[in-house]
């Protein structure tokens, strides 16, 4: 059976997930969903930071241009979207960002769809600790 990274803590994420869904629908804003998820991190007692600033990827960037969602235990990067659909921007947009801070997983999910299906991205040329 395949290695599943994260295991435990990708399902803690996915009933955060969940429960923020079930309460809010798929037509609140990004920025109500982000609240409603931060809200569960903290009684489940999950570490994160929320717009995480991705450090700067190429010379020239501006420091603080890009931020991901929320970093789940320095370990998951959890993206989050209220769009019609994902797009392939979205998937690129994860893999920069998992390659700027070393980490082997992002979660991507759309909350504007009827039952949540969120993607989990790996990095393979993470090099950083379990």
């Amino acid at each position: 059976m395949a290695h599943i990274i994260y295991k435990e803590l990708s399902y803690q994420v996915w009933g955060i997930l969940l429960k923020a869904h079930k309460e809010l629908g798929p037509y609140v804003s990004e920025k109500q969903v982000c609240d409603k998820i931060e809200h569960y991190l903290k009684l489940e007692g999950l570490p994160y930071s929320r717009e995480y600033i991705i450090p700067v990827s190429f010379e020239g960037e501006h420091p603080g241009r890009n931020k991901a969602d929320f970093l789940v235990t320095d370990k998951i990067i959890l993206e989050i979207k209220t769009t019609r659909n994902l797009t392939p921007q979205d998937y690129y947009q994860m893999q920069r960002y998992l390659k700027a801070t070393n980490k082997k997983l992002g979660i991507l999910v759309n909350f504007r769809d009827r039952y949540l299906k969120p993607k989990r991205i790996l990095n393979s040329s993470a090099k950083e600790e379990d």
